[in-house]
């Protein structure tokens, strides 16, 4: 459960970045337009949520903390 929340908030993370930069170059000088940092700040409140998801993911022990060369 916790890993398919992962990957939509990863998914929704490109399309913040994606917009911020489709709004950066349609908005060119645009003093008034604030949508490309209202994108960039909904992307920083989403990567809030990511690290609170991989610490709780973590901390129930639903995502490992292992690596291959381990052994183990």
């Amino acid at each position: 459960m916790i890993k398919t929340l992962i990957y939509i908030d990863v998914f929704l993370i490109f399309l913040s970045l994606g917009s911020a930069l489709y709004f950066l170059i349609v908005d060119q000088g645009k003093v008034e337009s604030k949508r490309t940092a209202h994108s960039l700040g909904f992307r920083v409140a989403l990567a809030v949520i990511l690290i609170i998801l991989v610490t709780i993911g973590l901390i129930t022990g639903e995502l490992g903390n292992s690596v291959p060369w381990d052994g183990s």
